[in-house]
């Protein structure tokens, strides 16, 4: 007689089962033809809809719960090769509510009991850990969004306030930007010395020119002048044209006499450059030589933001303006005249001209004038630093602003050793 028959065979599976009938998981044992033996209290729980299932067929009972073909035939492939397998992620409708369940079974053998060879299996309900990573998730992906959102709106803010700078002085950008307060408060009354330039008969010479060239034209004239302007520490108000009005002494100043030094030093550096840039421009067919008047004056002006609601401009008001305007206007091309309240502040360190007096249009005294010729002990340390230009016979070298003599030639060696080593490769070719 086999022992198996000295038992009772439903008390037995019973005990088997014992550990599965207590568990927190729904767990079900079914024999080799994978026919459902016996199920917990919390298979029924979870899985009401299904109702009896003692005696049916676990993977029909499977296919009622919703899973598909593919995970069905994974569950019974895997049993049938591994003796055990695992389905991680089950979705099933309970009451109207998806629920995921992790699915693990495993086969099972008894020596001395064969009814206790079979299959069994417990459903993990793992709703709660799958909803708490489903919003980890949705953390990171927003998290992830708002990054890249915040990347392209500064990415956005960098370019508008880039764009922005080329519209602005350095010293007023940084001013406007820098202010805690609202920037159409800010007014002031500053003593300025004020640069007013103009190219003589360009209205007439552009006339003639086609868009191109005047843009190369007018782009290259501004820009070295702006450049000039700004490592003389001057503010750029505005280009009207070809004009150009710069003021020293806001947003920063080192003093009235130093500031008007510097607007000294930024004319005639100009004055300079535009005789070098002569070259350029004949290269790109302007025939005529350019020539610029310069007008500087010192006073007090009423400097910050005017306008209206819908734009505002930085700029500067006041006689000294106009005073720099007229000057200008008033003085051959390729000079620099001066008002009186300037040379006063200037002439321990400037070579100048008494030009004798003028009463300016819109004036009522007159207004005694100075042409500025150059300065004194700083001017060869102003030439050291400008542009310089070389015209060979083969070819043409320009030092650019700021770069040293030293290292140019240091540039130079090394285009000469790039020319010799294409030269020898052309003739061993």
């Amino acid at each position: 007689m086999e022992i198996e028959e000295l038992f009772n065979r439903q008390k037995i599976v019973d005990m088997s089962f014992f550990n599965f009938s207590n568990a927190i998981t729904a767990a079900y044992f079914a024999d080799k033809d994978l026919n459902i033996q016996k199920v917990n209290a919390n298979f029924r729980a979870f899985f009401p809809m299904l109702g009896n299932v003692i005696d049916a067929h676990f993977p029909n009972v499977l296919k009622q719960l919703g899973l598909d073909d593919k995970q069905i035939k994974t569950f019974s492939t895997g049993l049938r090769k591994n003796g055990h397998v695992l389905i991680p992620k089950i979705v099933i409708t309970v009451d109207g509510k998806e629920r995921v369940f992790s699915l693990l079974s495993a086969k099972t053998k008894d020596d001395h009991f064969s009814y206790l060879n079979g299959v069994q299996g417990q459903f993990v309900d793992r709703t709660d850990e799958f909803e708490l990573r489903r919003e980890r998730e949705e953390l990171l992906e927003e998290k992830i969004r708002n990054r890249e959102i915040i990347e392209d709106k500064t990415k956005k803010l960098e370019i508008l306030a880039n764009r922005l700078a080329k519209y602005l002085s350095p010293q007023i950008y940084e001013s406007i930007f820098a202010a805690d307060t609202d920037v159409k408060q800010g007014f002031a009354r500053k003593n300025l010395t004020i640069f007013f330039s103009d190219l003589e008969g360009f209205t007439d010479i552009s006339d003639g020119m086609e868009p191109e060239r005047l843009a190369f034209v007018i782009n290259t004239y501004l820009s070295e002048m702006s450049a000039i302007a700004l490592d003389c520490g001057g503010t750029i108000d505005k280009f009207i044209g070809d004009a150009i009005l710069i003021f020293f002494g806001d947003p920063e100043t080192d003093g009235e006499k130093e500031d008007a030094v510097k607007c000294a030093q930024m004319a005639l550096r100009m004055r300079h450059r535009i005789v070098e840039l002569q070259e350029v421009w004949k290269s790109h067919g302007i025939s005529k030589p350019l020539v610029a008047r310069m007008g500087i004056s010192t006073g007090f002006c009423t400097v910050g933001n005017f306008g209206s609601d819908q734009r505002l401009e930085y700029t500067a008001f006041g006689s000294p303006v106009n005073l720099a305007s007229r000057l200008e206007t008033a003085t051959p091309a390729g000079t620099i005249l001066i008002s009186e309240q300037t040379y006063l502040l200037i002439r321990e360190a400037a070579i100048c001209r008494d030009m004798g007096e003028v009463t300016p249009k819109g004036f009522v005294r007159p207004i005694r004038t100075y042409e500025l010729e150059g300065l004194k002990d700083e001017g060869k340390k102003i030439l050291d630093d400008m542009f310089k230009i070389h015209v060979g016979k083969h070819v043409k070298v320009s030092l650019i602003e700021g770069s040293t003599i030293r290292e140019a030639i240091l540039e130079l060696k090394e285009i000469q050793e790039e020319f010799e080593r294409q030269l020898q490769a052309s003739t061993t070719a």
